[in-house]
């Protein structure tokens, strides 16, 4: 089973060289790391280009225009460059513990896709994690969800369990098969700003016969801190959501299929 890391970023490179750190401390790596960039300035390809040399797997930069928050395409246009088996997507924010890759295959299962968790890092914390590459674990100071810390293969084990439907969907830290995302079109472009894409494609995936996975004491995960996005497009997201879970669509429009054919 082929895996491909799927790493979304905006104009945050501190936050990126953290994640790319967390990489290369996998106790097993990902067969190739694509970062999904939805139009950052130089300087983030500048970082990626002085990682590229020296990582331990394929590292790919993905960009596109800087045309406001278009989060689904850079996705698509991200996963479409890989032909890995499986695919697990993380935040530009989201550093991982050393065994995130190990456990999130091991959770893999034909007919399933995988919700992950997180913990969160206050700004104090955040700070020590990107610049003195610190790891946090259950006692550290300045987190929540500190039960997230845990990372047992046997607790993971006991305690996963599956739960088809949208509660807690956190685009952070998923993984899916890529058949199964072809399936459905992947992440549908009709969302523009933040909000409600991440629920639209779990509802297709459901629609489409798919089982989740709530992984739980596994693909522990550190969220860093930062503002708010802007919730101004939520209450037009809502909307085709909400035309997904009425029609049971299995499949949107404005989809990843437009990349599966580019060569770079």
């Amino acid at each position: 089973m082929k895996v491909a890391l799927i790493i979304t970023t905006y104009n945050w490179k501190e936050a990126l060289q953290a994640v790319l750190d967390s990489v290369k401390r996998q106790s097993e790596l990902p067969d190739e790391v694509i970062i999904a960039d939805d139009g950052s300035r130089a300087d983030t390809a500048e970082l990626i280009q002085s990682y590229q040399a020296q990582f331990p797997c394929p590292l790919i930069h993905s960009w596109q225009p800087d045309d406001g928050f278009q989060l689904a395409m850079s996705r698509n246009r991200a996963m479409a460059k890989s032909q890995a088996d499986y695919i697990i997507m993380i935040d530009g924010d989201i550093v991982m513990s050393p065994d995130f890759i190990r456990s999130h295959k091991q959770a893999a299962k034909l007919g399933y896709f995988v919700q992950g968790g997180r913990v969160l890092a206050n700004n104090d914390i955040s700070q020590q994690i990107m610049h003195q590459q610190v790891v946090p674990n259950l006692f550290s100071p300045g987190i929540k969800n500190r039960h997230n810390c845990i990372s047992s293969a046997w607790l993971s084990k006991l305690c996963s369990y599956e739960r088809n439907n949208d509660a807690s969907t956190r685009g952070c830290n998923m993984a899916f098969w890529r058949a199964d995302l072809i399936e459905v079109n992947g992440f549908n472009e009709d969302f523009v700003g933040w909000g409600r894409e991440d629920s639209e494609f779990v509802h297709r995936m459901l629609n489409s016969s798919k089982k989740r996975l709530y992984l739980k004491f596994a693909g522990v995960g550190y969220h860093l801190y930062h503002d708010e996005s802007s919730r101004a497009s939520l209450a037009k997201n809502d909307e085709i959501l909400e035309n997904t879970v009425r029609q049971k669509l299995t499949r949107c429009e404005n989809g990843i299929d437009k990349f599966l054919d580019e060569k770079s």
